[in-house]
């Protein structure tokens, strides 16, 4: 355990000795505070039958800037071990392979909460200062934040295993952009001849991360999605545990 907090606190520390972090944080604190007022003035000129929540996390402009944090956050975690040659001796310290995958996939996603909570500050914010309750509600509030943390950890997952399996960096970073992309998209699938009630419906919509969102956005928490991403999050590690492993018998 000794072993784990140092190697997740050095992992951390890297991060914000590294200027990328700061310069994603302040790209997505801009591009959702730019939504942010869009969403706001256009529930002033038009009335919308959902919170100001459901609408800022329902937006592809939201969904844009999310996508981009993993690739960028997850790139390095082994990918720069292999290519700077540290990871054999990484691996073949006195220290469990399970402990290295674990402490380099927290430290990112705590990372990724740094990076995204403070849009959540935006709506307290503005209910204090405007006293609008009726465009915010506390269950889609906590349900997003949820949804938000269970999706940001299965991508984090993505990019853990994309940079196990690769030394460089562009390949690691291109190779979560695209399975994360791809995830998203699988939740569109279900408009396209879909049937309400169908079997082909319905299984597509429990793979749907723009689903889950919409559902927690409107304050319906439902135990599905977290089985489904805790248990992808669980297989994801276990596959970088494997790849790694692996290579550590070659060391």
């Amino acid at each position: 355990m000794r072993a784990f907090w140092i190697m997740f606190k050095k992992e951390l520390r890297s991060f914000f000795l590294s200027p990328l972090a700061y310069v994603v944080m302040a790209l997505f604190i801009l591009l959702n505070g730019w939504l942010f007022v869009s969403m706001v003035n256009a529930m002033r000129t038009k009335v919308s039958p959902r919170s100001l929540i459901f609408n800022m996390f329902d937006s592809g402009w939201f969904w844009m800037g999310f996508i981009i944090i993993f690739p960028l956050i997850t790139m390095r975690l082994f990918a720069e071990e292999k290519k700077m040659g540290t990871l054999e001796g990484l691996l073949t310290a006195p220290v469990r392979t399970s402990e290295v995958v674990l402490a380099k996939y927290l430290a990112a996603v705590v990372m990724y909460v740094i990076i995204v909570i403070p849009v959540f500050f935006f709506f307290p914010i503005f209910t204090k200062l405007t006293g609008e309750q009726a465009a915010f509600h506390s269950g889609a509030f906590w349900g997003c934040a949820l949804g938000l943390l269970l999706v940001g950890m299965f991508n984090i997952a993505i990019g853990t295993l994309a940079s196990s399996l690769t030394s460089n960096q562009l390949i690691a970073a291109m190779v979560t952009f695209v399975f994360v992309m791809l995830h998203y998209f699988l939740g569109f699938l279900h408009a396209f001849g879909a049937l309400p009630g169908s079997q082909w419906t319905d299984t597509l919509t429990y793979f749907s991360t723009v689903e889950h969102i919409r559902s927690l956005g409107e304050g319906l928490i439902d135990s599905r999605p977290f089985v489904y991403y805790l248990s992808f999050i669980a297989l994801l590690l276990a596959f970088t545990h494997h790849v790694l492993e692996s290579r550590k018998w070659r060391a």
